[in-house]
């Protein structure tokens, strides 16, 4: 059975020296002292390791049975999620007002990290509850959120968000479900979900669905959305359970994976609900969790590739297999282990050097969420609302390709169920689809996200970078970083320069490179985090610091990231470059 260890010796590193929490300026981060976040983090990695992995492989070859109507989730959930809300586990970020402990978001998503590694398909039950959480929050009433807060924060009840129909995923402004208004101010839902994660299941007392639905007077396409909280049982004026609502399970989805999660099809007869936000406004209120969701999304693409990782490490370790081409490494041994041989390296390394990148890029991320909503800086806001479709996209994609190169190491073991690494990428798989599939995240990059307000978030992210290189003028134990994230700016800056040239006059020539220039953001974003962990870790030796095994292991990767994946770049250029011709090239009766 695979096991798990969360890396909380460089989230610490991240936090306290990469980051600075508790002299960033943020409101909360002065409590963020390295004795509390290494207390926090222990303990999360505690109930990871005891409570939440074991029950990994139990939930896959389990999965969740539809009985009766109701959904029976794996052997072992209800206790571990009995176990997660008895810790407060579900509570860390939120509002006090409601229950929660008002921690700062990225404290969560540091912890978010260790549980989704030890076993993504049960995190998810809760974590769907935090972004429904996060919508009746900003957009709820002020009887909405007493009525429905304080035991969504607990996890008494949980959260689901309803977006998908048979025949519409990404294309809402073609649901058909319909919200027709009632004498007493609630609403008829009708209509049918799909792809519901967490739609039902017997781990809550109760479900709250937030159902994306048109009401009469709206319009066509999005513009005529409504946003309406649905619960599985009516809550009474007292807060107790009243009678069930006309919601119903038609099916649980037969997956590629995370099968220890319940992906329903969700029926709607007439059920009663009660609009939140505005009406004809669902889009903006719904966009409140998808936001947060697709950040958490790109957190659970690297979160279980770290997981592979691991155990691929081990077993390269581990694993006797031919001889290192420069001498006998075991002599005592009939072979040498995996790990001496070079392209096992490479592999390693590749997947080192990613996932070390992006937990510093979404950790990033998460203190720029923090900043905008706690500290009120607008700045940061723009610029997570750049990254957003980049750290959902990009480390999606990346964190699959990690858990094949993982799953890669064992050769023919890790095609066999009893070693784990299948469940790993075929977990990971749907992080490249879900909260919006890649592809759109790619679009609404450079659709949407590089002109938004003008363009100055793009170009405050331009200028960070120069800042950044430019700080170390002079240090040339630096020039490996420098001089590889200034010639990758340059890229990134030139393919944003063909898209204004050519775009306007040709949209396909822009939307056809959308999905390198994705990816070309991506690698100058963990350029950018390498620079700066790079020089967190000089400023450690420099300061004696005794550690000095992880700040070396750190310069390293970082330069191996540097040196072998930042050239990437100038591949995505020159496809960018090429423009639409050869995307468009073919008539549709040629393919």
């Amino acid at each position: 059975m695979p096991s798990y260890t969360a890396n909380t010796r460089d989230m610490q590193f991240l936090l306290h020296e990469v980051l600075n929490v508790t002299a960033a300026g943020v409101p909360g981060y002065d409590e963020l002292e390295r004795d509390f976040t290494e207390a926090v983090l222990d303990a999360a990695a505690k109930v990871a390791s005891e409570v939440l992995a074991p029950l990994n492989v139990v939930g896959d070859t389990e999965g969740c049975v539809l009985e009766n109507g109701v959904v029976r989730t794996p052997t072992g959930f209800d206790a571990a999620f009995a176990a997660m809300k008895e810790g407060g586990w579900t509570a860390l970020d939120c509002d006090p007002e409601f229950g929660g402990q008002g921690m700062p978001y990225l404290l969560n998503c540091a912890v978010g990290e260790i549980f989704v590694s030890a076993n993504m398909a049960f995190n998810m039950y809760q974590g769907l509850t935090h972004g429904a959480y996060s919508a009746i929050h900003v957009h709820g009433t002020e009887d909405q959120k007493a009525t429905y807060l304080p035991k969504m924060v607990s996890c008494d009840w949980t959260g689901t968000m309803n977006l998908t129909e048979p025949h519409c995923g990404t294309d809402l402004g073609m649901l058909r479900t319909k919200a027709e208004p009632q004498d007493d101010g609630s609403y008829k839902i009708t209509g049918q979900k799909i792809f519901i994660s967490a739609g039902d299941h017997d781990l809550a007392e109760n479900i709250i669905h937030l159902v994306l639905a048109k009401a009469p007077g709206g319009g066509e396409g999005t513009k005529g959305i409504s946003l309406f909280i649905v619960p599985k049982f009516m809550v009474n004026a007292d807060g107790s359970l009243g009678a069930r609502n006309a919601v119903s399970v038609g099916k649980i989805e037969e997956k590629m994976g995370i099968h220890g999660n319940s992906t329903c099809v969700m029926n709607y007869d007439g059920a009663t609900g009660f609009l939140l936000g505005d009406l004809h406004k669902g889009m903006r209120a719904m966009f409140t969790m998808m936001n947060e969701a697709r950040l958490g999304v790109g957190l659970q693409g690297y979160a279980v590739a770290e997981a592979a990782y691991q155990n691929a490490l081990a077993y390269a370790k581990d694993r006797l297999q031919g001889r290192a081409v420069t001498g006998v490494e075991n002599p005592s041994g009939p072979a040498d282990p995996l790990i001496v041989h070079p392209d096992i390296r490479r592999s390693l390394m590749d997947q080192k050097s990613f996932l070390e990148g992006a937990r510093a890029l979404t950790f990033w991320g998460a203190h720029l969420i923090d900043r905008g909503h706690k500290a009120g800086d607008a700045a940061a806001e723009g610029l997570v609302s750049l990254m957003t479709p980049v750290i959902k996209g990009f480390l999606t994609d990346k964190g699959f390709e990690t858990c094949v190169l993982a799953q890669q190491v064992y050769g023919g073991h890790g095609y066999i169920e009893e070693w784990g690494m299948s469940q790993f990428t075929r977990d990971a798989r749907i992080t490249m689809i879900y909260e919006g599939a890649n592809g759109v995240q790619a679009l609404d990059l450079v659709g949407r996200k590089l002109a938004q307000d003008g363009g100055k978030h793009v170009m405050a992210f331009f200028e960070m970078v120069k800042a950044e290189c430019k700080a170390h003028d002079g240090d040339d134990r630096m020039k490996p970083f420098t001089d590889a994230l200034k010639g990758a700016s340059k890229q990134l800056q030139a393919a944003g320069m063909f898209f204004m040239q050519n775009g306007m006059k040709n949209p396909n020539a822009a939307l056809s490179g959308s999905y390198d220039f994705m990816h070309l953001m991506g690698h100058v974003c963990l350029g950018l985090m390498w620079t700066r962990m790079a020089k967190a870790a000089y400023a450690a030796l420099d300061g004696g610091a005794s550690d000095t095994a992880f700040y070396e292991g750190k310069i390293a990767t970082g330069r191996y990231y540097m040196a072998r994946q930042l050239p990437a770049c100038a591949m995505h250029l020159a496809r960018i470059e090429s423009g639409a011709d050869p995307v468009m090239a073919l008539g549709v009766d040629q393919f």
